[in-house]
């Protein structure tokens, strides 16, 4: 290192920009967290001698005598050191050290001067009056002394165009950085004045690429002036020939002939330049917008096309439907139809016109304004020059605001945004009172814009429209799950695929059943799209209505498979069945090649998958089932998902089915945090984040939570009147030892001899039998020995007006329990009903 050092002090004094006059050799590194240097400067490799190369990466202090700089974490510090072979050949530094200030790991940045180059190059004192050896830094003000006292008496100096250049009027032109850099938006000086001049450090580097705004000038609206000029500036020489005609000298008719072709090329160049340059203007905004087709990101696309090469303001207005994602457009605008305003894009100073005209305000334009006359002819609208009168006129249609100092004395272009010869928007572009005004060619410019810009927000439109549909339809056919039935407690989750749509043909159901009983289902439709979502409705409707039949497992997979076959060949789905009994602590499940269930059991914690006949999918056909009884306990969890949420890329699905099981089995606040935690981690165990599944995921995940047979009671009854009234008082006393309301003691009461009296009426058995559970809920069945259901029958005639008659009990139990109603059981039938409990 020694010897690149003397060799790099042998280059810097051969160096003919080390000393050139107005330059200041300042040292600049940057230090990291762990003490070592990150940025290395060439000032800094002149001054110490140690090329870039060597100083990234080693320690800072074996490098520069900066021991003092490690306070800066927490405050600015300067200090004063002797280097033994600076590069300067002093062996007095002056260094300044500080924080900077932004996101990311802590560093210090360093910079340091040689003393003597200071004094030389400042004549002893600062610009600011200040001694270039005291305590403050010469890009950031005064700062700490190493010892942790402040330099007192100095002024904070602006950062912008630090002090120690030589440059005058630093201020001044920190100020004017608008002007400085040309074609720079509000948004991007605005960044960069609070980066110098706030946050306190430099901005290294600027890279923009920008064209030259388009000629207002060119083409043919200003074709007759011009050859006005050009004929001007050839008058002389016409007169200085005619005069060597008349002298003989016979040159007169060729200069003419000259003079005219000198006079018209120049116009036909201008011309054809005019026209290429549009051309490429709008072959470049046609490749920067429509790049997604999102609605938002188009929008902004295209208003950041025009500004500020075409047009200085660009403001972007979508009528309702096309910003909702609604249907298209129906019938022509008028003074009702509303107007959002989407974008917003100047070159104004910040502000100017947030408040006045906001994003994302709706409102409709009044008549008599040119952005009426765009909207509703669909032409653009020029008005080479807003005068007062004019802005006044404009700004008075719109209330509570007053927009004349916005467009006054500007030249403004309104052009539609049309699609399929509906306009879906327009555009106002203003172009400031120093720019020169719209043209004609302009208009043509800008209506060929608005044209292809129509056509991208068109597509975005259709696209978002179509998305919207598609969600609705999944969200019509999706079930909403009830969280909690009559011991058991639910959660789901559904995500739809994002590669191949947002529609799919996976659903989940639970469905209450008589006897305080739960169905739970879960279901894939084979492919994507909307014919999958159409049939996986029709199998959810088939499965919600045999549900209530009270079918068992195996049969109600049967059933579903006949209808699959009768609705078509490409009919195949598979789906996984699931009665859940609190009572008899019990699951009763049949699969049709579906993926197996989870059960987590509550006494060990762990999880396994549940083993099932697999059955063939729905659609197949010939193929019987098979119903399986797994006892279960309070407390365990039931698992059940599609395959998009357990299939692994170049894997097989018994390592997702493994991963399940171990994911299910975390312990977990609340369900809906389970539920969370499983689909995160299969995410993270197949390698397949969430955005970006190939296949739509539904899980399903239910609590069973049983009922105790203290909540229970059961009576058996001979079929005789006279057993009613011990029916009736078995009843009462049930529920006054669970220490329900007497409201609901009468009514509950009340009920059970109604239908016990029916039972004892019209049943053919020999017994009837009452159940009452208590859960969230109180439950009520009456079953007997026939398997005729009870009829609603309508009131009316004699037999109701004294009090009798058949239907009357079924009337008064449709009028009083919150839900009734009757399945079928292998003896006979049950009817039963519910009531409302109070909460607590």
């Amino acid at each position: 290192m020694e010897r690149a050092r003397a060799g790099q002090h042998a280059q810097d004094r051969t160096d003919p920009t080390a000393d050139e006059p107005g330059r200041l050799p300042l040292a600049v590194a940057v230090i990291d967290g762990e003490g070592r240097v990150s940025h290395w400067s060439t000032g800094a490799r002149r001054l110490f001698g140690v090329t870039r190369e060597d100083a990234v990466g080693a320690p800072a202090d074996e490098l520069m005598p900066v021991s003092g700089a490690f306070g800066a974490l927490s405050y600015a510090v300067a200090g004063r050191a002797h280097v033994s072979e600076p590069g300067s050949g002093s062996g007095d530094v002056l260094w300044w050290a500080y924080p900077l200030v932004g996101k990311g790991p802590e560093r210090i940045l360093v910079l340091a001067a040689d003393t003597a180059r200071l004094r030389t190059r400042a004549g002893g004192a600062r610009p600011d009056g200040t001694d270039a050896d005291e305590g403050t830094d010469p890009g950031v003000g005064p700062v700490r002394g190493a010892g942790g006292g402040d330099a007192a008496g100095h002024e904070r100096v602006a950062p912008g165009f630090a002090l120690h250049t030589d440059f005058p009027d630093s201020a001044a032109l920190a100020a004017r950085l608008p002007e400085i850099l040309p074609s720079m938006s509000t948004r991007d000086s605005a960044r960069i004045a609070a980066q110098v001049l706030e946050l306190g450090y430099p901005v290294l580097d600027i890279s923009r690429h920008e064209r030259v705004p388009l000629t207002p000038d060119w083409g043919v609206p200003r074709r007759v002036e011009r050859r006005a000029r050009q004929r001007r500036a050839v008058a002389p020489a016409a007169t200085e020939a005619a005069g060597s005609e008349l002298a003989g000298t016979g040159t007169a008719r060729t200069e003419s002939a000259s003079a005219r072709a000198a006079e018209e090329k120049p116009v036909s160049d201008l011309e054809h330049a005019a026209v290429r340059e549009r051309l490429e203007f709008l072959n470049e905004v046609s490749g920067a917008i429509g790049t997604s087709l999102d609605l938002a990101r188009t929008i902004e696309e295209v208003s950041r096309a025009v500004v500020p090469r075409f047009t200085d303001v660009a403001g972007t207005y979508l009528r309702e439907q096309v910003v909702a994602g609604e249907g298209f457009p129906d019938g022509p605008p008028d003074t009702t139809t509303l107007w959002h305003r989407v974008a917003l894009e100047h070159m104004d100073e910040p502000g100017r016109w947030d408040d006045v005209v906001p994003v994302g305000e709706s409102m409709p334009f009044p008549a008599h304004t040119p952005f009426f006359r765009c909207m509703t002819t669909g032409e653009p609208v020029l008005v080479p020059r807003i005068s007062e009168e004019a802005g006044h006129a404009i700004a008075a249609q719109f209330e509570k605001r007053d927009i004349s100092p916005l467009i006054t004395h500007r030249s403004m272009l309104v052009v539609p945004l049309k699609a399929r010869n509906v306009v879906l928007g327009f555009m106002i572009l203003l172009r400031h009172r120093e720019r020169a005004e719209f043209n004609d060619m302009d208009r043509v410019t800008g209506a060929e814009l608005a044209a292809r810009a129509g056509l991208v927000l068109d597509n975005a439109r259709m696209y978002t429209h179509q998305e919207h549909v598609a969600e609705t339809l999944q969200d019509s056919m999706l079930p909403r799950v009830a969280p909690r039935t009559p011991g058991c407690d639910t959660a789901t989750r559904y995500l739809p695929g994002t590669w191949l749509g947002r529609v799919g043909g996976d659903w989940f159901d639970t469905v209450k059943l008589p006897g305080s009983r739960t169905a739970l289902v879960v279901g894939d439709v084979m492919g994507h799209g909307l014919n999958s979502a159409a049939m996986m409705g029709q199998l959810r409707t088939a499965v919600q209505t045999m549900a209530v039949l009270e079918l068992p497992p195996a049969q109600l997979l049967r059933n579903l498979d006949d209808l699959a076959q009768r609705l078509g060949d490409g009919y195949l789905a598979t789906c996984l069945y699931a009665v859940y009994d609190p009572v008899a602590n019990e699951l009763r499940i049949a699969n049709a090649g579906h993926v197996p269930p989870v059960l987590v059991r509550a006494e060990c914690g762990t999880g396994e998958l549940l083993d099932l006949p697999t059955g063939v999918p729905i659609g197949v056909g010939s193929v019987p089932f098979e119903t399986v009884t797994v006892p279960v306990a309070p407390g365990d969890r039931l698992v059940l998902c599609t395959d998009g949420l357990v299939e692994m890329r170049g894997a097989d699905i018994a390592e997702g089915l493994a991963a399940l099981c171990e994911s299910a089995a975390h312990p977990a606040a609340s369900m809906d945090d389970a539920c969370d935690t499983i689909i995160r981690e299969l995410a993270r165990r197949t390698s397949t984040p969430l955005d970006g599944r190939k296949d739509d995921v539904a899980l399903l995940m239910a609590r069973l939570n049983g009922i105790g047979e203290q909540d229970v009671a059961t009576w058996s009854f001979d079929a005789r009147p006279r057993e009613v009234r011990g029916a009736r008082a078995r009843t009462r006393a049930q529920l006054t030892r669970w220490a329900l309301p007497e409201e609901a003691v009468d009514t509950t009461e009340l009920l059970v001899s109604e239908l016990v009296t029916n039972a004892v009426r019209h049943a053919r058995g020999d017994r009837v039998q009452v159940r009452l559970v208590r859960s969230a809920s109180l439950q009520c069945e009456v079953s007997d020995e026939d398997h005729a259901p009870p009829v609603l029958r309508e009131s009316g005639g004699e037999d109701d007006a004294e009090g009798g008659g058949p239907g009357r009990g079924l009337r008064v139990v449709a009028r009083l329990a919150r839900e009734w109603g009757t399945s079928r059981t292998p003896d006979g039938k049950t009817v039963w009903f519910e009531q409302a409990l109070p909460t607590g």
